[in-house]
């Protein structure tokens, strides 16, 4: 695994049930880091006595994952983004577009970083525009994504096999 860095950056996740769900499936598939950019909530720092509701929030879906996960808070993702391309790190999406890559077809180059954008909004064009790939989970339902947490586990295995 040690050869296949895969790093998660969390953009503007609303939920922090969502963000921390993201860092036990990524404490159990291995992931490397998790950069929480935006607005996404980050952990109560490990001695603080009196956490806000969010704190709390992230602490008990992540069941202290939040603890054996390496994460990061970034606010600028471009900036995020430009650093982690200069440092040879392939950068791809999680995003249904209308040239989104099915995830079972991609051949994941590593190191590597996954975004995954807001729940309802998910990346923005811009933030894609920047990627080297962007690449979707298949629905075969009526629903157009699944939630972003259930989405990261998916894809973190697919990609790590």
């Amino acid at each position: 695994m040690e050869n296949r860095k895969l790093y998660i950056i969390a953009h503007n996740i609303r939920s922090a049930h969502n963000v921390g769900a993201i860092f036990r499936s990524c404490d159990g598939a291995g992931v490397q880091k998790i950069f929480l950019t935006g607005y996404s909530q980050r952990p109560a720092e490990e001695d603080k006595e009196i956490k806000s509701k969010p704190e709390k929030m992230l602490e008990k879906t992540a069941l202290g994952a939040q603890l054996s996960v390496e994460w990061e808070g970034a606010d600028d993702l471009a900036a995020l983004i430009v650093r982690l391309k200069k440092a040879g790190v392939q950068i791809v999406a999680l995003e249904k577009t209308d040239s989104s890559l099915n995830i079972k077809k991609f051949k994941p180059a590593f190191p590597m970083a996954l975004i995954l954008g807001h729940e309802v909004d998910g990346v923005k064009d811009e933030i894609l525009r920047m990627c080297d790939a962007v690449i979707d989970i298949p629905m075969r339902g009526k629903k157009e994504s699944l939630n972003v947490s259930v989405a990261t586990g998916i894809a973190i295995y697919e990609i790590l096999g």
